[in-house]
């Protein structure tokens, strides 16, 4: 029987369903991209990457069928969070979650469906996601300008997200370029890629300085949000992707000299970017080691621990392509099996937190009066 103090739990309820749960299909896609180069060395795992993706494809309906719901039926907890600071950076991984899904559906997503359905899912979900991303690239900062008032001892990496976006874009936008005519329509497509490079490079530039800053001067962040940290490493591991993706595609579809200059650009923008993100990954896992000494414990932030990661081994994968160099295509394995054991973990806690209601379960309730307090004065009187 169930009385009054305790009632009914629905684990599985869409009302506190945020946008920040997309960034489960972008740690799944990302699985099946990385992955992609390593296929041939090792046998059997470009099939498992396909069944990966194909599980990425299969959470993002899942859950824009769950948002579709939550917007229909809890109007007021969307608008909610859409005015939370906290929460209205996460629209952004709505985008990336879409261009994961899309990328690698030509990466990989293929072998099961085909080229031609590949393409035109990819194609899609590309569209989709840049227009989404570039909305969340505006509204956010906007709304953080005129509603949210957020204070500068409040920045996070979060605010990072709504900028990625359409650096993923420009990452994954590359590889439609050969299924395109040639001429006009492949190189404004490399272009346009590159224009939203240099958009969301110029966004984050302007935004991490005040994140490193809070960190400096406010303090380790929250325990519940260290693993955000890693979600620096997501603009510099994805834009190292872009511009080697740039180089793949950019010979014959951009005149000479700017075919060259893309694959000088990969080495010389690459290797001092990813130089930055190894600082980074060690100050954030270093946070990270503080914070479990501590008694941080599984939420949805420790998916921060793979998308970033992902990004990285991506990265690494176009360095050691246009150099030639192992001193970047083996840290690339070695960060993938950092990837998928951050990524088995992050589906082991959520799974739990789901069979256990504690995931989608609300804010806990606020006590309706103080509990009562016993106050010695100097006087020793008691009140």
């Amino acid at each position: 029987m169930v009385t009054a103090a305790q009632p009914l739990t629905y684990p599985f309820s869409v009302r506190h369903l945020g946008p920040n749960w997309y960034a489960t299909v972008m740690g799944t896609a990302v699985v099946a991209t990385a992955g992609t180069t390593l296929a041939p060395h090792v046998p059997g795992l470009r099939g498992v990457l396909a069944g990966v993706w194909a599980a990425s494809l299969v959470l993002l309906l899942v859950l824009l069928a769950g948002r579709a719901a939550h917007w229909a039926r809890h109007r007021d907890q969307a608008r909610a969070h859409l005015l939370d600071p906290a929460t209205a950076p996460f629209y952004g991984c709505l985008a990336m979650a879409l261009l994961a899904v899309g990328g690698g559906a030509l990466a990989v997503g293929r072998d099961l469906i085909g080229l031609r359905a590949a393409v035109a899912l990819d194609a899609v979900l590309f569209t989709a996601g840049t227009v989404l991303g570039l909305a969340a690239a505006v509204a956010v900062p906007y709304l953080m300008a005129v509603r949210h008032r957020v204070e500068p001892g409040q920045a996070t990496p979060v605010w990072l997200l709504p900028l990625v976006a359409p650096m993923v874009s420009a990452a994954v936008g590359p590889p439609l370029v050969p299924h395109l005519p040639p001429g006009q329509a492949r190189e404004t497509l490399l272009l346009g890629c590159f224009a939203l490079f240099g958009l969301s490079l110029l966004a984050t530039l302007v935004m991490l300085p005040l994140v490193f800053a809070r960190l400096l001067t406010g303090g380790p962040l929250p325990l519940a949000l260290t693993p955000t940290l890693f979600l620096v490493l997501g603009p510099l591991g994805q834009s190292t992707t872009a511009v080697g993706a740039f180089a793949d595609v950019a010979p014959g579809v951009v005149p000479e000299p700017y075919g060259e200059g893309f694959g000088a650009l990969a080495v010389l923008y690459g290797v001092p970017v990813m130089g930055f993100a190894l600082l980074w990954s060690c100050l954030a896992a270093a946070h990270v080691l503080r914070a479990r000494r501590h008694g941080m414990r599984f939420s949805m932030t420790w998916w921060s621990f793979t998308f970033p990661v992902g990004t990285c081994v991506t990265g690494a994968e176009a360095l050691g392509r246009h150099t030639g160099l192992i001193a970047y295509a083996g840290p690339a394995v070695v960060l993938y099996a950092v990837l998928v054991a951050a990524w088995g973990t992050a589906v082991a806690g959520t799974v739990r937190g789901l069979l256990r209601g504690e995931l989608l379960a609300g804010p806990a309730p606020v006590p309706s009066a103080p509990r009562p307090v016993t106050v010695r004065t100097t006087s020793g009187a008691v009140r």
